[in-house]
Order: C-alpha cells, then sequence, then structure tokens
C-alpha cells in the first residue's frame, strides 16, 4: 500500500493540506497539490506553507474497522518522521476523505502525545463536538459562492461579457453534486440565481426556469440518479450540462473535464473553478480568446482551507468563538435599541427586535471571516490584473500575487544559520 506526505514550502509554518484516499493517489500527484497549497494559501493570507497527503486506496473496497486501521497507521507513520502537529503540519479531510478520518488522525496523535496541550490542532475538518468549527463543512462551497458573488458585483468585468452586475437573475451550470457542488448551488439559489443545468457521473438534467436543488438532492437519494428529475430535460450524456447556455459555468467534481476538444462549445461568460484543475491549458486558451472570465481555482476554492484555519486558531485558543462576547453584544444592542426607543417614542415590533439584538453565534462569525477574507482575496488579484499590462487573464494575476508573497516572506526572513 503506497501512502504519502508532502511539504511543499516552509516560508510559514505549520505546513497545510488534505489527506486523499483514492486510487489516483501518486508521488506526482501529491507533490502538485501540495505546491498548489502554497499558493492558495499566500493568495488569501493564510499563514501556512503548503502540504499535501494521500494514500493510494479506494476507501469503498473497505469496511469502516478496515479504514480506521490504516488511518491511524497512516496516522503513527507521520508521528514517526514529525510529519504531524499543530506547529508542523496540520492535514485536513479531501477526496475520499471526511470528519470521521479527521477524529480517528486526532485521536491517534492525542494518544501518541499525552501531555500536548494543542494536539487539537494536529488537523483540521473534526466534527465539532471533538474540536471542529461549525461552517466548516459548507466552507468551500460557500467560498466559491462569496468569490464568484464579488467578481459578479464588479461592473467592468459585467459590462465586458454583456452581463448586469450581481448575482440575481444569472443562470447557473453546476458540475459535480458533492459537498462543494452542492453547497454552491444552494448558496446561489439563495441569493436569486437560476440553476439551470446540474450533471453528476449518471448523466445531467437541466431545466431553465431553474431547479430546486433541495428537491433534486431528495429525488437522487430516493431513485439513486439526478436523471428524471420532474420537469428537467435528461441530457444526452453528463458533458453535455457543461454546454448549456448559462452566465456561470461552475465545476465541482473532477480534474480535466473542459478540454480543447469541448472548450469551443462551452457557452457561459463566467467559469468558476470550484474544483482543482477543471481546465486543460489549451482550453484555459480558448476560453480566453472567446473573452470569457476564468475564476482559478488556486483562489476560488480556498474556503476550505480558510475556515480550516479558523478552526486551528480556535484549537489554540481553547474556546468557541462567539462564546466571551455574544450575550455582552446582545445586551449593548438592546441597550441602544432601548435609547432610540426612549427618543423617538417608537417601538421597534419583536421580529425586527430579536434581528438587532442578536449577537453573533460561532458560525456568523466563521461565515463573516470567509466572506472578508474571498472578497479581499478577489480584489487582490483583480487590481494586479487590471495594474499589469503583461498580464493576460485572472490565474495569472492569482499566481502573480501569491508568488509575489512567498517571495518576500523569504526575502524578510534571510538566511539562518
Amino acid at each position: 500500500m503506497e501512502a504519502y506526505r508532502v511539504q511543499h514550502s516552509h516560508h510559514k509554518t505549520p505546513c497545510k493540506g488534505g489527506i486523499r484516499f483514492s486510487m489516483a493517489v501518486t508521488q506526482d500527484e501529491v507533490m502538485a497539490l501540495a505546491a498548489l497549497m502554497t499558493y492558495k494559501c499566500a493568495i488569501v493570507n493564510v499563514p501556512f506553507g503548503g502540504g499535501k497527503g494521500g494514500i493510494k486506496i479506494d476507501p469503498k473496497k473497505y469496511t469502516p474497522y478496515e479504514l480506521e486501521k490504516i488511518t491511524r497507521r497512516y496516522t503513527s507513520e507521520l508521528i514517526k518522521k514529525n510529519f504531524i502537529g499543530p506547529a508542523v503540519d496540520v492535514p485536513a479531510p479531501d477526496y475520499g476523505t471526511g470528519e470521521r478520518e479527521m477524529a480517528w488522525i486526532v485521536d491517534t496523535y492525542a494518544a501518541m502525545h499525552p501531555h500536548e496541550i494543542d494536539a487539537a490542532g494536529c488537523v483540521t475538518g473534526k466534527p465539532v463536538s471533538q474540536g471542529g468549527v461549525r461552517g466548516r463543512k459548507e466552507a468551500t462551497g460557500l467560498g466559491v459562492f462569496y468569490g464568484l458573488k464579488e467578481v459578479c458585483s464588479m461592473e467592468e468585468e459585467m459590462v465586458k461579457r454583456g452581463l448586469t452586475p450581481g448575482v440575481e437573475g444569472k443562470r447557473i451550470v453546476v458540475q459535480g453534486l458533492g459537498n462543494v457542488g452542492y453547497h454552491s448551488a444552494k448558496f446561489f439559489s439563495e441569493a436569486g440565481a437560476v440553476i439551470v443545468g446540474i450533471a453528476e457521473f449518471e448523466g445531467s438534467i437541466s431545466k431553465p426556469d431553474g431547479i430546486d436543488v433541495e428537491a433534486l438532492v431528495e429525488h437522487r437519494k430516493r431513485t439513486g440518479s439526478i436523471l428524471d428529475f420532474p420537469g428537467a430535460i435528461n441530457l444526452e450524456h453528463n458533458g453535455a450540462a457543461l454546454e448549456l447556455d448559462c452566465d456561470i459555468l461552475i465545476p465541482a467534481a473532477l480534474e480535466q473535464v473542459i478540454t480543447k476538444e469541448n472548450a469551443p462549445r462551452v457557452k457561459a461568460k463566467i467559469i468558476g473553478e470550484a474544483a482543482n484543475g477543471p481546465l486543460t491549458p489549451d482550453a484555459d486558451e480558448i476560453l480566453l480568446a472567446k473573452g470569457a472570465l476564468v475564476v482559478p481555482d488556486m483562489y476560488l476554492n480556498a474556503g476550505g482551507v480558510t475556515v480550516s484555519y479558523f478552526e486551528w486558531l480556535k484549537n489554540l485558543s481553547h474556546v468557541r468563538y462567539g462564546r466571551m462576547e455574544k450575550r455582552f453584544n446582545e445586551t449593548m444592542n438592546e441597550r441602544i435599541l432601548q435609547e432610540i426607543e426612549d427618543l423617538t417614542g417608537k417601538k421597534v415590533d419583536g421580529k425586527n427586535r430579536s434581528l438587532i439584538k442578536h449577537g453573533a453565534d460561532e458560525i456568523d462569525l466563521v461565515y463573516s471571516g470567509l466572506e472578508e477574507t474571498m472578497i479581499t482575496a478577489t480584489r487582490e488579484i483583480m487590481n494586479e490584473w487590471k495594474n499589469n499590462d503583461n498580464i493576460p487573464d485572472m490565474r495569472t494575476a492569482a499566481y502573480v500575487v501569491a508568488i509575489n508573497k512567498v517571495a518576500t516572506t523569504y526575502a524578510e526572513l534571510g538566511i539562518f544559520p
């Protein structure tokens, strides 16, 4: 059985990156993904170096007991080689892993470091009951939404592509109804966008007046497929949805789904790369020539690592976000409201009163921090693109921003010893 852990950069520590269980895991793939993590963290100003891990197995072919033994053995090997720890390298879930595996990892690490008070910070993506943070599960999809929402608010970019600013009314196609695709579609729907197409491995569907994402998920649970969804049209194959007429296309599943073969038929004005590497370099060039805006994966799907950073900070501080200030803020808001009512002689009704009074819970703070992170990163990348005539697209601008930050850190640190 092959297993890997790669650390790409130590300009910031600890290193950070997911662990995937997949038959596609190779040393080269893990090395490439570790490098991508370095740049991803730099873009969203998360102070980690890039790392990545993987075990070459098909998790569907093992029982939970066998998977637990494999995960714990992998963790013990990482511990022996000093490749895991809250100050060294902090893994997270990736393809084929989730909260369950992260709980096994933290338990193994804590058992072998009984006197380490920050042991919970050795891994992120844990269940909330084991030191995880609320909002981590939907973080990547929500980050995709916040990033694209900010791009859609930029009037100049929208006018260039014949679109109106804002998310409302935008026609969206999502490829992949896993964690990232589902949450991307959910948040866009809630913001007033119209989901006109969805693709999964078993096929793809379209519905010009909008797909109810929750109803589709229930239909798939019941029938085992997204096909034959009431009111929707079954398309000829699962790649057909990528070529639907839409404003925004969100590939949120596999690598290299848009190639030089199908890129000329892609009609979307904006492509939001929720998956890692969904476009081939040839497809990138074709879409650029067509005037499409490709919003790159290396920052757009950084919501997961951003909220992982929040979880790591929570583990080091040993206190839940909002615990110290929630009631204080509610009391202060109540006093301010009371003063306004006394001065105006008017009462605020019950529903609005509770809204104004509300103090921030952990999930409110996590969402707020993620939105701030994605908006700041989007503006940094756009400014770099607009202020440099040699940069052809948003992807290149993202690389320039990331590499400059890493280089600046190395230059400032100097060499020692």
